[in-house]
């Protein structure tokens, strides 16, 4: 799919973002989880104050993938202290990545992908790695497919209910040249 830009979340993005966030969350994750549980989280996660102090963070960044300006999904990366688990400074975290439905499979996810590994080059960091949801097939297979590898589980905490993630990382190689 042509038209589809990337670019990095400021503050004046902040409504985009938080609309894209939390209607990309409720359709990859509503079928599997009760209403009471996916509002809370929605609520939390996706605040204008929270997603504020998260754009404002010098170790996260966001970039919204927009098809003719218009948002169809995003990205989350980030770095040392502001890091879910490992908080390591050779790592990136890639905390999100979602995409609309109608548009899955033609190229933002990708493109997104394509974002993060070059912030990770252009970091020099040693290594990418995330938190995958154990029954999200989908994006377990992508990123199997470009070379991630399991190497332990974390709990997500949704609402009152824990569900298991998988943490996967990519070693990069060349970081260093």
């Amino acid at each position: 799919m042509s038209n589809i830009t990337i670019i990095k979340v400021s503050i004046e993005e902040i409504a985009q973002l938080q609309k894209i966030g939390a209607t990309t969350f409720s359709e990859t994750f509503s079928e599997f989880n009760t209403p009471e549980n996916l509002n809370k989280y929605l609520e939390e996660s996706f605040s204008l104050k929270k997603l504020s102090s998260e754009v404002n963070n010098a170790n996260s960044e966001f970039y919204l993938a927009l098809h003719d300006a218009y948002p169809i999904g995003y990205l989350k990366v980030n770095f040392g202290s502001s890091q879910t688990e490992l908080k390591d400074n050779k790592a990136l975290e890639i905390e999100r990545i979602y995409v609309l439905k109608q548009y899955q499979g033609k190229d933002a996810g990708k493109l997104l992908y394509q974002k993060a590994l070059a912030i990770a080059n252009q970091c020099k960091v040693e290594y990418i790695w995330l938190g995958v949801w154990e029954k999200n097939t989908r994006a377990i297979n992508f990123y199997k497919k470009n070379g991630f590898v399991t190497f332990d589980t974390h709990i997500f905490k949704l609402g009152n209910e824990e569900q298991t993630d998988f943490m996967m990382k990519l070693k990069l190689v060349n970081v260093h040249e």
